[in-house]
């Protein structure tokens, strides 16, 4: 597993809000390591037995903490990143809307601090059998050696949910964020996974807009040694058509499904044409 394992103890910034309080108990019947919560005003409150901050630095002098997940509006994003980017080694921004020059702001500072950030626009991240730092579904993961990587959540619980139903369990599966920046990136998660003991082979999820696919494709040909199978979404689109997420617009002649299909098999990537295929894929 990568990123969210055993050592993970995380705060919730925005415990008390409809979405970080329902989320919360999701997580913590996930058996999540949740050490605290961070809503400024509402210090000294607790929710299901976990103690309730003004800020990140007063749960930091209280409890042991080394990652974040936030759940708060769009508006004050920025801000609470900004405070977690400080004081943690991993941050995931679950909200959506966020502009993208706060995007950029706060990236610009994860990099400075070096701070892993996942998001935002994001499903989040989940180690099956460790715990989950996210809103997806827990059901449909299986404890297992195959690492997923998504641009898409709903596409994230669709292969999760059939690798599942064909006995293939999941190391850690990461939604990187839909929005055009995102803080973590196919080519870190690919080095991760490479790296990871626990992972023997690799999903790819990929989707229109952008060039993210073709520069994974490039480190796949160059750095991997694991086995890597992708599937890549819109190859139905028409040029110039933006997808759900804001990060899936076509640019020139980068950006559309058939490029990425392209440089990811020229890098020896096995292709699915429809999610589906990626279990015998897999298999082979």
């Amino acid at each position: 597993m990568i990123f969210l394992d055993e050592n993970t103890k995380c705060l919730v910034q925005g415990i008390t809000g409809k979405q970080g309080s329902f989320h919360t108990e999701q997580m913590l019947k996930y058996n999540t390591n949740i050490v605290a919560g961070v809503t400024p005003g509402k210090g000294g409150q607790d929710f299901q037995g976990v103690p309730v901050f003004n800020s990140i630095e007063e749960a930091k002098e209280n409890v042991d903490v080394n990652a974040s997940i936030i759940f708060v509006p769009a508006g004050f994003a920025k801000d609470a990143a900004f405070e977690s980017i400080k004081n943690l080694d991993l941050v995931i921004i679950i909200s959506e809307h966020i502009p993208v020059h706060d995007s950029i702001e706060i990236m610009d500072y994860a990099k400075r601090m070096g701070t892993t950030v996942i998001g935002p626009n994001t499903p989040g991240i989940i180690s099956p059998g460790v715990g989950k730092l996210g809103i997806m579904p827990t059901h449909i993961f299986e404890k297992g050696n195959v690492g997923l990587i998504s641009r898409s959540g709903t596409l994230t619980y669709e292969v999760a949910s059939q690798l599942t139903r064909a006995d293939i369990g999941q190391s850690t599966c990461i939604g990187i964020g839909g929005d055009p920046v995102t803080g973590l990136t196919y080519e870190d998660c690919l080095r991760n996974f490479e790296e990871d003991d626990g992972t023997d082979a690799i999903v790819l999820i990929g989707e229109i807009g952008g060039n993210a696919e073709e520069r994974a494709s490039k480190l796949i040909k160059e750095e991997l040694t694991k086995p890597v199978v992708s599937y890549v979404a819109g190859i139905t689109a028409p040029p110039g058509k933006r997808m759900g997420h804001a990060g899936a617009i076509i640019q020139g002649n980068t950006g559309t499904a058939q490029s990425k299909i392209k440089a990811l098999t020229e890098a020896g990537v096995k292709i699915a044409k429809m999610p589906s295929e990626i279990v015998n894929l897999l298999k082979e």
